[in-house]
């Protein structure tokens, strides 16, 4: 089995192996945090025949990590503070050898990871989520920019972002000045019949 200790910039992986009830054979190997590199443990893990991998959820640098060995080995997510709640740690062991040591003696407890699907989807609907925020906070300004100007659109429309809203603002921006022909011809439906109240409001 083997134990990685993950960083940013760097990845230490060390390799337990040989009879459970013997002291193990160990090779330690420090790798890059590339693309190219997280292919090249890969590579090393698959060469030395490594089927079971531990690492600790550190920060975000473990999900590329991770992404890549998936499919090829039976990893498990440690819980940093869980292992840190483990007595015994000598101060010569190095931390991946550590989280392999535990590893090979089933001391570490999986922390949930979903599945590749799952993942994605979550990214997505937190991306979608900021993105909805983004799109509020934005329409705030522009109602708070409306009201500084004095333009007092909101009064008489309920959507300012509505098409005709827009049609609106679009030309508020290219600063034209409407009559009440042009306006007319912007609004829809019930709102031709506030272009009175639209023109004053411009």
């Amino acid at each position: 089995c083997a134990g990685i200790d993950v960083h940013q910039d760097n990845i230490v992986a060390c390799l337990l192996y040989g009879p459970l009830d013997k002291r193990p054979s160990k090779e330690i190997e420090t790798f890059g945090t590339t693309t190219k590199e997280l292919l090249r443990l890969k590579d090393w893990l698959e060469d030395q025949q490594c089927t079971h991998v531990a690492m600790e959820s550190t920060g975000v640098y473990w999900k590329p990590v991770w992404n890549i060995l998936e499919d090829s080995c039976k990893l498990t997510l440690a819980n940093p503070a869980r292992i840190k709640n483990v007595p015994g740690k000598k101060t010569d062991y190095s931390d991946a050898e550590w989280i392999a040591r535990l590893h090979r003696s089933g001391l570490i407890e999986q922390s949930f990871v979903p599945s590749v699907d799952i993942r994605d989807l979550r990214d997505l609907t937190r991306y979608r989520r900021k993105l909805l925020q983004n799109v509020t906070q934005e329409k705030n300004r522009i109602h708070k920019i409306l009201q500084d100007a004095n333009l007092k659109l909101t009064t008489f429309m309920s959507d300012v972002f509505g098409v005709s809203g827009r049609l609106l603002l679009e030309s508020i921006v290219n600063g034209e000045v409407l009559n009440e022909r042009q306006v007319r011809d912007m609004v829809k439906s019930s709102l031709k019949r506030k272009v009175p109240e639209l023109i004053e409001a411009l």
